[in-house]
């Protein structure tokens, strides 16, 4: 759906609520793990930032026209929301019914942004999350290379980590220590999904492994465009996959800290990014011949052996 105009009818909160469970439901697969194995009073939150977020996405990589301009009019309904939303808590306002009687004049229009206004003001989600994912697609217009691994890293805490953060508040579970080890989880998917998808990014003019790293292991860019998979690229392919072990090491302790149902949520993500990296080593680190890919039978294997685990580690 395209960005309403302010002046339009806006949908109702169950109408946008239901808008966002379509959306979430029907494109996109990774939502199964939130929608089976999170508590059923936290999915119409989650589906919401769920289709914030893809929306977001697909406004940076596959919306016609002047791509840059469409994000800036989706900042703009954010922040009609959170303005909103800000002007609500202040004078104590509550309830749907207080929120809809102002949005007609002053709130946002987009089916997405009704259902998320409402979720900000439940879970009290802070609007940093929110700007730095569209901020990370505003990047995504530019030249699609990064110099260092310090810039590879600053693009994930604006695309990947805001939703560990907006997840964790919907759970009411961010702590300080619990938002560090989501960081570190998510910066460690978005490296995975690097890794994986190298041929797949370039042919979209993208390459998101460190130029740095590139000269140091003696490679090119055009050995990436023309599919060498050397042994040089193979050994900076093993260096890139062993950061982001770390980090997924690093992040591991963050679903044993949650409660309920989240914990099997978040340690699947966990464990089926390992999964990719596994797949990549087993190819040789050669991910411009073959896309690596996890089987639908490590998946299943993946969600039984972590929901073992997981009851056995079940805290009192």
């Amino acid at each position: 759906m395209a960005l309403s105009h302010a002046s339009a009818r806006p949908p109702s909160l169950a109408e946008s609520y239901a808008y966002c469970a379509d959306l979430a439901r029907s494109h996109y697969e990774n939502f199964t793990v939130i929608s089976r194995f999170t508590p059923r009073r936290h999915r119409p939150a989650l589906e919401a930032v769920y289709a914030f977020c893809r929306h977001t996405d697909d406004l940076g990589d596959e919306a016609e026209g002047d791509r840059l301009t469409l994000l800036d009019e989706w900042e703009a309904e954010l922040t009609r929301a959170l303005t909103l939303t800000l002007s609500q808590r202040e004078r104590g306002l509550e309830g749907p019914t207080l929120i809809q009687g102002e949005r007609a004049q002053e709130g946002p229009t987009h089916p997405i942004m009704v259902a998320l206004q409402d979720t900000i003001r439940r879970a009290q989600i802070p609007e940093e999350p929110f700007r730095k994912l569209i901020e990370a697609n505003r990047m995504d217009q530019g030249s699609g290379r990064f110099e260092t691994y310090a810039d590879v890293l600053h693009y994930c805490d604006h695309s990947a980590n805001p939703v560990g953060r907006m997840v964790l508040h919907v759970l009411g579970e961010a702590s300080e220590e619990n938002v560090r080890l989501s960081d570190a989880t998510c910066t460690a998917l978005q490296l995975a999904n690097f890794w994986q998808d190298v041929a797949r990014d370039y042919a979209m003019g993208r390459i998101y492994i460190p130029l740095e790293d590139v000269r140091a292991f003696g490679c090119t860019e055009e050995q990436i465009a023309n599919g060498v998979a050397d042994k040089a690229f193979r050994d900076l392919m093993r260096f890139e996959v062993d950061r982001a072990q770390a980090l997924f090491d690093e992040g591991l302790p963050l679903a044993t800290r949650l409660s309920g149902r989240a914990r099997l949520a978040i340690a699947l993500f966990s464990k089926g990014g390992m999964r990719v990296l596994d797949a990549i080593r087993r190819q040789d680190y050669d991910v411009l011949s073959e896309r690596p890919v996890v089987t639908r039978s490590r998946k299943l294997w993946l969600i039984v052996s972590t929901a073992a685990r997981l009851t056995v580690l079940r805290r009192p």
